[in-house]
């Protein structure tokens, strides 16, 4: 049977859990800030970039003669059971809102990889006489450069799987513009008729909404690849060898397969996190403009028979528990609320960016626990969003017929003839009788029957839609 083991900080004695690889840092924290109910544990990218770091920290001592072949060995290996996400799920109970700047953090990860490296070497759990957490897996180290390294880091890691999301939907947008690219609309500003467009044109323009936010996402790599790591506690290195920002860099590099460089000023850097306030403003961006994407999708799907009804959405369950029949828009509801909470974040973390103080940011746990959940929500939202939403929806071509039809949008290209104060006046005629546009032209007598049929018998022209060409 375990039993719990003791260790002892400055605080005092404290219980440890048996079986736990954590120490009595972690146990205090997780007594401490029992807040969110997002633990550590919940977001396994960011442990295996603090793995990453630890390891490159201590492959950099080996090298500069600083820890012994044998203790680097045994936290590298300790790391990659880290990175390969083993010993996960029991070990990281601190929760990811926390004071003290991300040392809590720090530390569990220091007291796992030092308790899994002690079980290598053959030691017992908590033998720190033999290799320690602080003495030699934080080695050269301190929180304030090794926790913003590592949410630098986690965010590198995590821009590939939100760009691939980008791109999967942005691509189910165009091939929906191509299959509808001769489906003639209205076009609508201010949610009154406009011009005659094409549903292609619409879903197209969602495509490049998207696109445009992929170019935002690939630039923001370039502004997170500039770490502190080797600044120690405020950016002047206190005892760090000279040598160990430009070799530690080097190693994570080749660790994390990412082109990380030292920042050119590491006072600068460990106090800045400029680098993530524009990083979570471009995930807001992303979560405005798929917010009107939604919004327009669920104008256009209305009704289906009290609304536009010009699409169709795919029906993914019962609507209501007393209307019978009723199907609601669920994906895009899904994706506006994702919208809000990301729009949230982005302001929660603007915030806790301009209350850092002097040297040093206390405020980055909250940051890096907002921007993941924005990643995260808007990584999954778009998957989902594309593929049980966006790759299924329908044209109604009848009722954007007769919807363009019943409408004076053909008013605009009239006005090119008759001028715009004439035009304006046929089309109140048109709405306070009850007519089509083209039958009170016809009864004005203002135009030719040439050119009445010119403007009233090909909508095509006026929507600007390109001319099919034979193979």
């Amino acid at each position: 049977m375990k039993i719990d083991r003791i260790e002892t900080d400055l605080i005092g004695p404290l219980s440890i859990p048996a079986g736990k690889l954590f120490g009595v840092h972690t146990q205090r924290a997780e007594e401490n800030f029992n807040v969110t109910g997002f633990r550590l544990r919940d977001f396994p990218e960011l442990i295996q970039s603090m793995a990453m770091v630890k390891q490159a920290a201590a492959l950099t001592n080996m090298e500069l003669g600083l820890l012994s072949s044998e203790k680097a060995h045994a936290i590298a290996e300790a790391c990659d059971d880290l990175i390969e996400l083993r010993a996960i799920d029991d070990n990281f109970p601190v929760d990811m809102m926390q004071g003290g700047a991300g040392t809590s953090t720090n530390m569990n990860v220091n007291e796992v990889v030092a308790n899994l490296a002690l079980l290598k070497l053959g030691a017992s759990v908590g033998d720190y006489s033999t290799l320690h957490p602080n003495d030699d897996v934080n080695l050269s180290q301190s929180t304030n450069d090794v926790y913003p390294t590592a949410i630098r880091l986690t965010l590198l890691r995590t821009c590939d799987a939100l760009i691939a999301a980008q791109v999967n939907l942005r691509d189910t947008f165009r091939r929906k513009g191509a299959e509808f690219a001769d489906v003639i609309k209205v076009g609508r500003t201010q949610l009154q008729d406009a011009v005659p467009m094409t549903v292609g044109q619409e879903f197209e323009a969602f495509a490049e909404l998207i696109d445009e936010d992929i170019i935002q996402v690939q630039s923001a790599k370039k502004i997170l690849q500039e770490v502190n790591l080797g600044g120690s506690a405020i950016g002047t290195s206190i005892n760090v060898p000279p040598a160990f920002p430009s070799v530690a860099c080097r190693k994570l590099s080749e660790i994390s397969g990412l082109p990380l460089m030292t920042a050119r000023n590491l006072v600068e850097a460990t106090s800045d996190t400029g680098g993530f306030v524009s990083f979570s403003g471009i995930l807001k961006r992303i979560a405005v403009k798929m917010t009107k994407i939604c919004n327009d999708l669920r104008l256009l799907s209305s009704g289906p028979i009290g609304g536009l009804g010009e699409i169709r959405l795919p029906a993914m369950q019962a609507g209501s528990s007393i209307m019978p029949g009723k199907v609601n828009p669920v994906i895009p509801e899904m994706m506006n609320q994702i919208g809000f909470q990301v729009i949230g974040n982005d302001l929660t973390v603007t915030l806790a960016a301009s209350a850092g103080q002097l040297q040093l940011n206390a405020m980055e746990p909250v940051i890096v626990l907002n921007i993941l959940l924005s990643i995260r929500m808007l990584t999954r939202g778009m998957e989902i969003f594309a593929n049980r939403c966006v790759a299924g929806i329908e044209v109604d071509k009848d009722r954007c017929r007769a919807l363009l039809d019943q409408s004076l949008v053909l008013a605009t290209p009239l006005a090119k003839l008759i001028g715009y104060s004439k035009a304006a006046l046929l089309s109140k005629r048109a709405l306070s009788e009850k007519k089509s546009l083209r039958s009170i032209v016809e009864d004005d007598g203002c135009l030719t029957e040439r050119q009445i049929e010119e403007i009233f018998s090909d909508y095509a022209t006026f929507a600007n839609v390109p001319q099919r060409t034979s193979a």
